[in-house]
């Protein structure tokens, strides 16, 4: 094998093992997954900031593979409806998974 083919070859190699690193998984974003998730995650909890009637310190938003969970504490049903209606609305969201819960109250 000359120089040139050698070349390619190793080449071809250093490709498919770059594409192989940046796949996703079941459990594992890829590259430019990650990436959509991000912004998924930044503009639903820019929605939920940007809604007067919910206290956002205590929504927390992840993302992994457009599927939004949203966790934390609220005051009432209403704020959790309207923070699931809120992330519904976000382009790239797939589904959302509520595991808001109701403050105790006193």
């Amino acid at each position: 094998m000359n120089v040139l083919n050698r070349l390619i070859l190793l080449t071809c190699a250093l490709a498919i093992s770059t594409m192989v690193a940046c796949a996703s998984t079941s459990k594992q974003s890829g590259t430019g997954e990650y990436i959509d998730d991000s912004v998924i995650t930044t503009k639903v909890k820019t929605a939920v900031l940007n809604e007067p009637t919910l206290k956002s310190a205590e929504i927390n938003v992840e993302t992994f593979k457009g599927v939004v969970q949203l966790s934390g504490f609220v005051n009432s049903q209403t704020d959790i409806n309207k923070a699931v209606e809120l992330t519904k609305q976000v382009k790239g969201v797939a589904s959302v998974k509520n595991d808001m819960r109701l403050k105790a109250t006193p």
